[in-house]
């Protein structure tokens, strides 16, 4: 550049770099490995990051983190439209000790979540929860596997109406519930759904499934959990929960084509105050030590109880 440049020049092209430095922090699909990977590179595929947390920071609203290797990724905070995948490239995920979280969704109002392939794994050393879905429109988790926390396995806890999705996941060996659905608001008539489709929960110290809208005091909340081909077992607690309070919102779940076995409490129950509880079909009881149902739960008559120290009393719908 000429000596002579103008100064307005030279601060027009100043301002134009800087501007333009933000562009290249980002990309829309983004890179971890547990071989090469560093958080100081740009997460590209050639350069890629180390950790989620790094990754999840330099990808774009909306982008994509894809699992290079296998591997453990650090625990991670979501802030955003953002999927994580691992598509079959072995386990790849991260340890949780020490009452940390080791998936934390703070998404905004209209933020879409989608974790894939991921193994969330407590290792005790002061227990910790395996996910926390606190804010954001939806959650849908596919091929994880969620196990040996100190508290519950996965908590769904929205204050707005959103959506939670699970599919072909393994909930495990935690010290609370596996899967706890209890959204916490104090908005007026929210919904709150959620899909369980091929789900297992197995050995939690609580129940292994809960829906619950007691934490919605003074609201008409509905909570509705559909459960499809899905297994809850040697439970400390319920196979299947569905609960609220007095002056609380509703509660519905609605279980097909599922197991409940030797769970220590009931197979299903339904202790639902104002409204809601268990409609099943086509599903399996027996085993449970108290027994197989309690409370607001009606049958389509098409099931199969083996045994328990209640009897399945079940309306025909």
């Amino acid at each position: 550049m000429s000596p002579f440049t103008p100064s307005w020049l030279l601060a027009g092209l100043l301002v134009l770099s800087l501007t333009a430095a933000p562009a290249h922090a980002q990309l829309a699909r983004t890179f971890v490995s547990a071989v090469n990977g560093n958080d100081a590179n740009d997460c590209s595929q050639a350069a890629p990051c180390r950790t989620f947390q790094g990754a999840h920071d330099k990808t774009f609203d909306q982008g994509e983190v894809t699992v290079l290797t296998p591997g453990g990724y650090g625990a991670l905070t979501i802030t955003k439209s953002i999927s994580i995948v691992n598509d079959g490239v072995g386990e790849a995920g991260m340890l949780v000790s020490g009452g940390v979280t080791g998936i934390t969704i703070n998404g905004g109002p209209g933020a879409y979540v989608n974790l894939r392939g991921i193994t969330i794994q407590g290792i005790g050393f002061g227990g910790g929860t395996g996910l926390r879905f606190n804010t954001g429109f939806a959650l849908t988790m596919t091929n994880c596997v969620v196990r040996n926390h100190t508290q519950d396995g996965i908590v769904f806890a929205p204050n707005a109406a959103s959506n939670l999705a699970i599919s072909d996941t393994l909930v495990a060996d935690n010290g609370g519930n596996g899967i706890l659905i209890q959204p916490i608001t104090t908005t007026m008539n929210v919904r709150f759904n959620a899909v369980l489709n091929r789900v297992e929960a197995y050995q939690n110290s609580g129940s292994g499934i809960v829906a619950d809208a007691s934490s919605a005091p003074g609201n008409f909340a509905v909570v509705g959990v559909a459960v499809l081909a899905s297994a809850s077992g040697n439970n400390g607690g319920n196979g299947f929960l569905a609960r609220s309070a007095s002056g609380g919102g509703e509660a519905n779940m609605h279980v097909v084509g599922s197991l409940s076995v030797n769970n220590h409490g009931l197979g299903l129950d339904a202790r639902t105050a104002v409204g809601g509880g268990i409609v099943v079909g086509q599903s399996t009881l027996f085993g449970n030590v108290t027994g197989s149902a309690a409370g607001n739960v009606f049958s389509y008559g098409d099931n199969y109880n083996l045994g328990g120290s209640l009897p399945f009393q079940f309306s025909k719908n």
